[in-house]
C-alpha cells in the first residue's frame, strides 16, 4: 500500500473533485503535508476522506462528521466513536422514517385530490 497520496489520486479514488478535497482541508477535516506547492496526503487522510464520504452519503452534516472523526483522537479504541456513531445513526434513521411517513401521507393526499379532480372533470365534460 502507498505511504502517501496526491490530491488527484484521492479525487479519482473517491470520485470527487480536487476542489472538494481542498474544501474538506479548509474545514480542517483533512491535514495534508505540504511539499512545496504539492499536497501530500497520508493514509490517515485517506481514511478520514472515506469516513467523510460515508457520512455525507448517510446525510450527516460536516460538523457531525467532524465530531465523529475527532472522537478517534480522544479514544483510539474506537468504542466512544462507535457509540456516538450508533446514536447518530439512530437519530438519522428516525428522521428518515418520519420523512418517509410524511411523504406517504402527502402522496396519499395527492392521490385523493387527483381522483376528486378527475371525477369533477368527467362530470363537467358530460354537461
Amino acid at each position: 500500500m502507498t505511504d502517501s497520496f496526491g490530491i488527484a489520486e484521492l479525487a479519482r479514488e473517491f470520485d470527487v473533485t480536487t476542489r472538494t478535497i481542498r474544501f474538506y482541508e479548509d474545514k480542517g477535516l483533512l491535514t495534508p503535508v505540504r511539499k512545496g506547492q504539492r499536497r501530500v496526503y497520508m493514509p490517515r487522510d485517506r481514511v478520514r476522506l472515506k469516513l467523510i464520504m460515508r457520512g455525507k452519503r448517510l446525510g450527516f452534516s460536516l460538523d457531525e462528521i467532524r465530531a465523529m472523526i475527532d472522537l478517534y483522537d480522544v479514544d483510539p479504541t474506537e468504542v466512544t466513536q462507535l457509540r456516538h456513531f450508533i446514536d447518530k445513526i439512530l437519530e438519522r434513521k428516525a428522521a428518515l422514517e418520519r420523512q418517509q411517513a410524511d411523504i406517504a401521507e402527502t402522496l396519499a393526499e395527492i392521490s385523493r385530490i387527483e381522483a376528486q379532480c378527475s371525477s369533477l372533470l368527467k362530470e363537467k365534460q358530460k354537461k
